[in-house]
């Protein structure tokens, strides 16, 4: 029982581990959760940005860093290709540093080695939620996806000058995969070219959207696709899992800054299989599927210092 217990608790600090550390834009283990982004970006970390001249948001004002506490639910495939959802609520702290080559970050955290107004280059981790294969039908029997962790360069080119508060910027992660689950064992490479535009507006609002598509190696696509000949069942035939394309994604955020403590936010996801190098695996039940994540953040203390200082 005292072992049961341990394991649990374990699960869930992995979990809030891996939250803590998420990406939308939906890096490579984000294949198997949601996103988180692609809870991403976008989702578990706290404010964006703070108020400025009462009115207008911006990330150049963003402070130092900032604590505080951000709740949310999000409901998602169990991965790419899946017809099973899973649906979690959670409430975590959370910490932001914005230093000039640290940083903790929504997204994901890192050391940024070359920062120019057109072009970013950083090195750093994000994360990915598991989905228990018991909840999962078509994986009946079969591995737990294990919370994944992240870790590599990042790429990011800005496309346009800042214009009326938007701007398009163009991101290349490549990723080596980490199973937080199974002793950090590797699960593969990744890389997921986004297009991305992001629009600041008065009043504290705040959008983007873009596309992405997740391409894996061989070692990644078994994780997610690949059918044993002991894994067999009658709905569920053998299959080789291939590297390419794993899954094309559309995405769209928003979210509001009442004050310099509270924001909400919220997420739609499509992520599709369509046209993937896995298509054809038994394992995948639903080919295109949303993913939606709400949730409220509350700065609980931030430097006085701004970021760009």
């Amino acid at each position: 029982m005292a072992n049961k217990c341990l394991n649990l608790r374990l699960k869930y600090l992995m979990g809030v581990v891996s939250l803590l550390a998420i990406y939308p834009s939906l890096s490579c283990a984000q294949v198997a959760k949601s996103s988180l982004d692609t809870v991403s970006e976008k989702a578990v970390s706290g404010n964006a940005a703070t108020v400025s001249d009462g009115a207008t948001f911006a990330a150049h004002t963003a402070p130092l860093w900032e604590v505080g506490i951000s709740g949310f639910a999000i409901s998602r495939p169990a991965y790419p290709g899946s017809d099973t959802y899973v649906s979690r609520a959670l409430v975590i702290p959370y910490f932001l540093y914005r230093g000039e080559h640290l940083r903790i970050e929504r997204g994901g955290s890192g050391y940024r080695a070359v920062k120019t107004p057109r072009f970013e280059f950083d090195i750093g981790f994000s994360g990915a939620l598991g989905s228990s294969s018991d909840k999962v039908v078509a994986r009946r029997g079969m591995e737990t996806i294990g919370h994944m962790i992240e870790f590599g360069p990042k790429a990011n080119w800005y496309l346009t000058d800042p214009e009326q508060n938007g701007r398009w910027r163009f991101e290349l992660p490549l990723r080596a995969v980490f199973d937080l689950s199974d002793g950090f064992r590797r699960r593969g490479y990744s890389v997921e070219p986004e297009l991305k535009y992001d629009r600041t507006a008065n009043g504290g609002w705040r959008y983007s959207a873009g596309v992405s598509s997740v391409w894996g190696s061989d070692q990644l696509a078994d994780t997610f696709y690949r059918v044993r000949p002991d894994q067999v069942l009658a709905d569920r035939p053998a299959y080789d899992a291939k590297a390419g394309l794993l899954a094309w994604r559309v995405f769209t955020s928003v979210s509001h800054q009442f004050d310099k403590n509270w924001r909400v936010f919220a997420n739609l996801r499509i992520d599709s299989v369509v046209g993937a190098a896995n298509e054809q695996s038994s394992l995948v039940r639903r080919k295109t599927a949303p993913s939606v994540l709400l949730g409220i953040s509350y700065t609980w203390k931030q430097s006085e210092r701004r970021s760009d200082e």
